[in-house]
């Protein structure tokens, strides 16, 4: 047996269907003490990269994983422990982590879970999700996104809610018929995944686009939503980059999508050639470009932004069950999509404005964005 004093760090499990990950520089050394929150390593999954912080203070002690090597997901990549732990109870349990990555994944590791589908108004729209117990909280993505945007916050929330995610109209999975783009018709989505779900009540959480998407579904039946959580969230000022929004919509190649998609991140090299080869696939499917363009002509009046949300958050805040609807927004400080002063704009909210994030808080500062969604819920309850 070991000292019950050594904490293991583990391979994270970022996405409902990630079952390795892999090292590609580790951020500490043994010996070093580290603190919660500090960065421990760049992890590169089939999805994105992102950086692990530390769960818990300590001393790291032992580094067990190496860089390049595939490790299973829950599988222990670092031990930290105290001084006083000795090298042999540390030898023991390296050795017992290192059987454990050298076997690779199991054969009856689960898998992603089965894709569902919700009947709206004629159109399929397609959502996926974990946990079993606790409130539903609904993720809802943003322009060009999908359900997988919520790869590093889903599971980790799955522990204690209902923990779903939605593909909208013309986007992932889903039916790519978005009509005429309208708000509404992206809030039907919404509404008929909960009415799938049996969901009376539920938290929203919504980036970009899918911000005012939540904020129509919650003008639309205020006692229906628990509370809002918007990160970036669309239609709190006039000013946008079009250039984004417009390029996206546009880009045909991997050359051309790039440098598009690096304007969402803070940290450039979290975009991978698998993120924009998936955007690339997802946008030569058919119906995708007339669906993003129509989507185009909501989200834009011109140069300008032609969604007015705060509008929505007035019609949301004031009638829900128990009172207004707790609202929460978050925004990268380095946002190059939706400038972040906007935030002051979402009268009544709480305001996370996070350090080295830009349009992608959710994934390039997941644990402060999961800390943000975890209070608004906890006001509500």
């Amino acid at each position: 047996m070991t000292d019950d004093r050594i904490v293991p760090v583990t391979m994270p499990k970022w996405g409902l269907s990630m079952q390795l990950g892999k090292i590609t520089a580790w951020a500490v050394a043994e010996g070093e003490d580290v603190k919660a929150g500090d960065d421990l390593a760049d992890i590169e999954t089939e999805k994105i990269s992102g950086t692990l912080e530390a769960a818990d203070a300590g001393t790291v002690r032992r580094i067990i994983a190496r860089v390049g090597e595939d490790v299973p997901v829950s599988g222990t990549i670092a031990l930290l422990a105290p001084p006083g732990v000795s090298d042999a109870d540390l030898d023991a349990a390296v050795a017992q982590a290192r059987a454990v990555i050298e076997a690779g994944v199991p054969e009856d590791a689960a898998g992603a879970p089965e894709l569902q589908t919700a009947d709206v108004a004629g159109r399929k729209i397609s959502f996926a999700g974990a946990g079993e117990d606790g409130d539903v909280v609904l993720f809802v993505h943003g322009f060009g996104g999908d359900r997988n945007s919520w790869l590093f916050l889903q599971e980790p929330l799955a522990a204690r809610f209902r923990a779903y995610a939605l593909d909208l109209p013309g986007h992932g999975a889903s039916t790519k018929d978005v009509g005429e783009g309208t708000l509404g018709v992206l809030a039907d989505a919404v509404t008929g995944v909960l009415d799938a779900l049996g969901a009376a009540r539920a938290h929203l959480v919504g980036h970009s686009l899918g911000g005012a998407v939540a904020l129509a579904a919650a003008a639309r039946d205020p006692a229906r939503i628990a509370s809002l959580t918007l990160i970036a969230p669309a239609g709190f000022g006039t000013e946008i980059n079009v250039g984004y929004l417009r390029g996206f919509a546009d880009a045909q190649s991997r050359r051309e999508l790039k440098p598009v998609v690096a304007q969402l991140f803070a940290d450039e090299h979290l975009v991978t050639r698998q993120l924009v080869d998936d955007l690339l696939a997802y946008k030569r499917l058919d119906g995708v470009d007339e669906a993003l363009h129509a989507l185009l002509g909501v989200l834009l009046d011109g140069d300008a932004q032609g969604v007015n949300s705060a509008a929505l958050l007035t019609a949301a805040g004031g009638t829900g069950a128990g009172g207004a609807v707790p609202v929460t927004v978050v925004w990268g400080r380095d946002d190059r999509v939706i400038p972040a002063a906007q935030a002051e704009a979402v009268t009544g909210a709480d305001r996370h404005l996070i350090d080295r994030a830009g349009h992608m808080p959710h994934m390039e500062r997941p644990a402060e964005v999961q800390a943000a969604i975890e209070q608004t819920i906890a006001r509500a309850t």
